[in-house]
């Protein structure tokens, strides 16, 4: 990601240019040495020295030898310091509440997730989102003053400056209640808050699959819709936080009724509600279904996936028919936006090819040539942690660039005895 992702405007040259290198080596996949740096910012050899002695003396950057050279001397590239700092991570979605413990590479050092209803309101909700906290923080016996940042993902719309949600479709109570604000008092410690899918696509960018690129869509597919873009190496989160609201197009102005009070919305015929609805009510006509094997009173979108498998031709049908029309809207946003690659996520999307297929079809037939031939529709790599990395990721940033500012030896913080790396972490 770009420095100024993460800079205000105000900031001196010099400043800009060690901020600008710490993000550098932050997000290289493979190191990045001082020429590297030198190149990209435009600076000299010499500026670029003085800048990395700094970083190197006051312990957020290391020197490594590369492990990408096959023969010969490897050459020296800079990575960040994992040890120089503790943040956390906490993911709250519609129906699940993931938090974690990480370093400020964004690994993973422990995690929990647990059941969870976002339409409790945010008293409720972020208390129980405390209370994970402190349960993971007990687990690695460590302190909320022992962290450097807490990042925050949210169904909803963000306006980011503000800290909280405005008119969140499937957050009842929440609209334009102090989040962060609320959880910066309560912890005292730098808080950032976003939009889930936002936040997807940031976790995907820095460690997934779309690694490297510059212009990309993630796209969430769970109990709602929603789209997290990428836009010269930027989240494009649009004026008011709003941007990627892909599940709210209207894909048929007399169909049923949205959970954001219009007609036909994308996410009233694909999302997890929806498939679950129709699985209910196909179960509820008494039409010849192997669905009528599961719980009558709620089908989850994986018994559809299920029943899809072993031949169910009408459970094969609702997910053909969700994917065609996510497909749709997919194409239209290729059309828009021409991103290089389109990352399929969230809970649904881990249906597979069933729901994929048909998405990448109406891509292929309703993208223009010109934007078609050039994007590439893959799912998450990073699967259910997306989101969570993404946070992750968001709380590094400001962690870092604090250190920078402060300009002051940081002391490296000690793992929790015992504890390893989590399996998402190990397969970066």
């Amino acid at each position: 990601m770009s420095a100024s992702y993460f800079l205000p405007a105000n900031h001196n040259v010099k400043k800009y240019n060690k901020h600008a290198a710490v993000d550098l080596i932050r997000f290289a996949s493979k190191g990045v040495s001082r020429t590297d740096i030198a190149e990209e910012l435009g600076l000299t050899r010499a500026g670029v020295t003085v800048i990395i002695n700094e970083l190197i003396d006051n312990g957020i950057i290391l020197e490594t030898d590369s492990r990408s050279t096959p023969s010969g001397r490897p050459p020296v590239v800079l990575e960040v310091n994992p040890k120089c700092g503790l943040v956390a991570a906490i993911d709250m979605g519609a129906v699940h509440l993931s938090v974690a413990l990480g370093d400020v590479s964004a690994r993973i050092i422990d995690e929990v997730e647990l059941p969870f209803k976002i339409s409790n309101g945010p008293e409720r909700c972020l208390k129980e989102a405390a209370q994970a906290l402190q349960t993971v923080l007990e687990k690695c016996g460590v302190e909320l003053k022992d962290l450097s940042a807490v990042g925050v993902s949210v169904p909803g719309p963000v306006i980011t400056d503000a800290g909280m949600v405005m008119a969140p479709p499937i957050m009842p109570g929440w609209d334009r209640f102090p989040i962060r604000d609320t959880l910066e008092a309560k912890w005292n410690v730098p808080v950032t808050l976003n939009n889930d899918a936002d936040l997807g696509a940031l976790g995907e960018w820095a460690y997934g699959a779309g690694r490297g690129e510059k212009n990309l869509a993630y796209i969430k597919v769970g109990s709602g819709i929603g789209a997290g873009l990428i836009i010269n190496q930027q989240i494009f989160v649009g004026a008011t936080g709003s941007a990627g609201e892909i599940g709210h197009l209207t894909i048929d102005k007399n169909g049923p009724l949205c959970t954001c009070g219009n007609y036909g919305c994308l996410e009233a015929f694909a999302s997890g509600n929806a498939i679950e609805l129709q699985a209910q009510k196909l179960v509820e006509s008494g039409r010849r279904t192997l669905l009528a094997e599961f719980n009558r009173k709620h089908i989850s979108v994986s018994d559809v996936a299920d029943a899809a498998r072993r031949g169910d031709l009408e459970a094969q049908e609702i997910l053909n028919r969700s994917g065609t029309f996510i497909g749709i809207a997919i194409a239209g946003l290729i059309n828009l936006v021409n991103p290089s690659v389109v990352i399929i996520g969230g809970g649904v999307a881990e249906v597979g090819d069933i729901l994929t297929a048909p998405i990448r079809k109406m891509v292929k037939e309703r993208s223009l040539p010109a934007s078609e031939h050039a994007v590439k529709i893959t799912t998450a790599m990073l699967g259910r942690h997306s989101t969570l990395i993404g946070a992750m990721v968001q709380a590094a940033g400001v962690a870092i660039h604090n250190m920078v500012e402060w300009r002051t030896p940081v002391s490296e913080v000690v793992y929790p005895k015992g504890k390893q790396l989590s399996e998402v972490a190990a397969r970066r």
